[in-house]
């Protein structure tokens, strides 16, 4: 068993959304934003299959007691309501690094700084408190759309890994591997930090 770098219970409080440690109670109600098919049209597992969605979030928890993941709900803070979720996994504590994945949010919040402000929460905690060397992000290299978005907040392109997962439709699927560095974070969160406020919703601690 890997060493629990991450303490549970960890919650990372933002100004219009609070990262959640994922619970079994939680499942019922963010299966319920996760039946939207188009979140993973993009996303190797279709977790609008409620069969997949059970499957994946109860091995997300498993894994979190193994420390090799750390699964979170994104809770909206006004409605009160699950819009999504994100995780900690490829967890290292030997060498300093994770990824950071298995993101969606409901198409509501498409286009707004939710994502944002998700990821800066995330890296935060990371780079700030872990003192992590990297964190990896990776997508479909055919995602245009998520790779620009990575590009955006200071994610460096490394390489596509060719038929890097099967997807549950039995397809293959190429990916392709940014990371962010401790010595680029101060200009990563200083991009994230403008976009947030372009978007209108600035983030205070």
């Amino acid at each position: 068993m890997k060493t629990k770098w991450i303490p549970y219970p960890t919650v990372l409080e933002g100004k219009n959304v609070d990262l959640i440690p994922l619970e079994r109670d939680h499942f019922e109600e963010l299966y319920e934003a996760a039946a939207d098919k188009d979140l993973w049209t993009l996303i190797p597992t279709d977790c609008s299959e409620k069969p997949l969605f059970y499957q994946n979030y109860e091995l997300a928890l498993s894994e979190r007691e193994a420390g090799n993941q750390y699964p979170f709900v994104i809770k909206h803070k006004k409605t009160g309501k699950l819009i999504g979720s994100t995780r900690f996994f490829e967890i290292y504590p030997s060498d300093k690094k994770l990824e950071i994945g298995w993101t969606w949010i409901t198409k509501e919040y498409w286009g707004t700084a939710i994502n944002l402000e998700c990821k800066l929460l995330l890296l935060t905690y990371c780079f700030e408190v872990l003192q992590t060397n990297r964190v990896q992000l990776k997508t479909k290299d055919t995602n245009f759309r998520s790779r620009k978005a990575i590009e955006k907040i200071g994610g460096v392109l490394e390489g596509v890994l060719r038929k890097d997962r099967i997807q549950n439709d039995g397809t293959t699927r190429n990916a392709a591997y940014y990371s962010i560095l401790d010595e680029e974070w101060e200009t990563s969160k200083s991009m994230i930090l403008k976009q947030i406020e372009e978007k209108q919703l600035p983030f205070h601690r």
